[in-house]
């Protein structure tokens, strides 16, 4: 029965992460042509769409935190990794429960200060852009930070795992 549900979890957030890349990659593009065209337009029409260029700056910043979610997902983030060659190889696995347990409060403190972020937006609103309000552009911030705390606290589960023995375990190459 547990090996069951494992199975469907692990089918659902192989769904998830094709989601995820499939809208990095349709946003990523969106950009691409929309500042091609408003570089077209610019040179040889003299104009261009108002709503443009603050819709890729938009777009950046959702391409950036969903692309920080997913670099968290494959641990290729941004890391600071002096200790792991001090230590033996057998305290790795507890080095990076500790690190993924660090990186999930500090990650769910954020997800909290991004919807107090977002609601204060909402309240007070700001200017709206293609019909959206300024607080629903804003989301990505919420949403990308709950999936980049969802997948520490999955790295936390992983390690666990390999500790437990029901998972095959890195090796130090494999881990950096």
């Amino acid at each position: 029965m547990i090996h069951n549900v494992y199975r469907i979890c692990s089918w659902l957030l192989r769904g998830l992460d094709r989601a995820e890349e499939v809208l990095i990659c349709l946003l990523l593009s969106v950009m691409i042509v929309l500042s091609c065209l408003q570089i077209v337009l610019r040179l040889f029409f003299s104009g261009g769409f108002l709503w443009a260029d603050p819709l890729v700056r938009h777009l950046v910043i959702w391409v950036g935190m969903f692309g920080a979610a997913a670099v968290t997902n494959r641990g290729k983030h941004i890391a600071l990794d002096v200790i792991s060659f001090l230590l033996p190889p057998k305290l790795l696995p507890w080095l990076r429960i500790v690190i993924d347990l660090f990186s999930a409060t500090v990650c769910g403190v954020l997800v909290w200060a991004a919807i107090v972020f977002v609601r204060n937006e909402a309240m007070f609103g700001g200017r709206e852009l293609l019909g959206i309000p300024s607080w629903g552009w804003n989301l990505v911030f919420p949403l990308a930070f709950t999936l980049i705390t969802l997948r520490f606290l999955l790295g936390v589960g992983r390690e666990l795992r390999r500790i437990s023995g029901k998972q095959e375990s890195l090796t130090v190459e494999e881990s950096v």
